[in-house]
């Protein structure tokens, strides 16, 4: 039996125990002995959270093949990855938060304010209450002190100084960093080995996390959780629809209707196996047959993108991270908002590279907006369906971000108009 389907086995056990409890009020007493083990888990995960980011972030920088490379593609690259993920949380956020009011009534998110869970919506409505002014807020960004950042868990800092240590490393002559990047390499690794390890739990915790959320919600949060997966998923295919299409078509100047046959093998490969690294082989393959992407674009600029670029999770973790907030009854600021596009900015280019883990990079956010972070639990459990999207814009993603850079720098690669026509994909790569 998959993870998944445990998962969502506890999910379902967790709502049924808690639509009981809030039937029969004599079995609440039950409630304090099972919502501990939800914290747990949450813990778990947490704890996992700093050097995995850190890592992922200082690899993901420091460790490319080819530094030359970077120097000729890499800062355009990073520069439209930044604009397209940033795109992406902006669109989830405006389109977002007026149908979470809708989706989440305000009656629901006051009866999940007691327990545990009302402290954690209570602390984080006080923190919103102390948030610094923008001046003081720039200035945080600087860490003083990284380690203490770190005991903090003031992730933004963190990122900030994770990334410029990775530039900085790329300074230094290869023998040198390769030591250096080979230790970050091997923390990375062994925190999702312990991620992986603490997934083995999920369905407990899940069980756990849901229990109190329906003895509390009532039938309303099966509704909540059903009308989340249904907005991710169609805010996901309304952002390749109406941004990421369009941009290849009219920035990369390939034909619409070229472009969406090409990607469609490597968009069904993502869809099914939640991996953007599943589907580079097809990615490469339509770049270099069907679209005419020179080598510099689909044998680097490809590889880099499905490593460390998630445009799926500007729009998805946006959104999550609202739902929580709703969930809790948690009123977010202007301030608060920007902080969360800010973080998710800075956050999707360390999510792990496995299966759901958009929910696992959501602490940093949800601790840098003052946001309760067990909802994540509960996130976690419905996540499969949101992921398939997700993954799928991801990859759509980047081969507009291929399209493009291909189209711009016309004179050290071949225009997409001087490219050769299309030809059939080898039997091989349609899944």
């Amino acid at each position: 039996m998959s993870l998944t389907v445990r998962v969502l086995i506890g999910l379902f056990a967790g709502l049924l125990v808690g639509f009981a409890a809030n039937a029969f009020p004599d079995l609440r007493g039950i409630i304090p002995w099972i919502e501990p083990l939800g914290s747990i888990f949450i813990n778990a995960i947490r704890m996992t959270v700093v050097p995995l980011v850190v890592a992922s972030l200082v690899v993901g920088v420091a460790g490319a093949s080819d530094a030359r490379a970077i120097g000729r593609v890499g800062w355009r690259a990073l520069a439209l990855f930044v604009i397209l993920v940033l795109a992406g949380s902006i669109f989830g956020a405006i389109v977002a938060q007026p149908i979470l009011v809708r989706l989440i009534d305000p009656g629901a998110a006051t009866a999940i304010s007691s327990g545990t869970a009302g402290q954690l919506a209570g602390a984080a409505q006080e923190g919103a209450q102390r948030l610094p002014s923008f001046a003081q807020w720039v200035i945080d960004l600087v860490p003083s002190n990284p380690i203490r950042a770190a005991a903090d868990g003031a992730m933004l800092p963190l990122i900030v100084f994770s990334l410029l240590f990775g530039v900085a490393l790329l300074r230094l002559d290869a023998a040198r960093r390769r030591p250096i990047i080979g230790f970050f390499e091997g923390v990375a690794d062994a925190m999702l080995v312990l991620v992986r390890w603490v997934l083995v739990l999920a369905p407990i915790g899940v069980f756990a996390l849901a229990v109190p959320l329906a003895a509390r919600m009532g039938l309303a949060a099966a509704g909540a959780l059903a009308g989340f997966v249904v907005l991710v998923s169609a805010l996901s295919v309304a952002f390749m629809a109406l941004v990421l299409y369009p941009a290849a078509s009219a920035l990369g100047r390939v034909p619409l209707g070229l472009f969406a046959r090409a990607i469609a093998p490597s968009q069904a490969v993502a869809f099914s196996s939640r991996s953007s690294l599943a589907a580079l082989p097809a990615m490469i393959e339509a770049g270099e047959t069907r679209l005419g992407f020179p080598p510099e674009i689909s044998r680097f600029l490809l590889p880099l993108s499905a490593s460390t670029f998630r445009a799926g999770s500007g729009v998805g973790l946006t959104v999550s991270v609202l739902f929580v907030a709703r969930l809790y009854g948690v009123d977010l600021s202007i301030a608060q908002i920007a902080t969360v596009i800010a973080t998710v900015l800075l956050t999707s280019f360390s999510v792990p590279g496995i299966p759901n883990g958009s929910i696992i990079a959501m602490v940093p956010i949800l601790v840098a907006a003052g946001i309760p972070v067990t909802g994540i639990g509960i996130l976690l459990s419905i996540d499969t369906i949101p992921d398939m999207f997700r993954t799928t814009t991801n990859v759509t993603g980047h081969m507009t971000a291929a399209a493009i850079l291909s189209r711009t720098r016309s004179r050290a690669l071949v225009p997409i108009a001087d490219a050769p026509g299309p030809t059939p994909l080898p039997e091989a790569t349609n899944p």
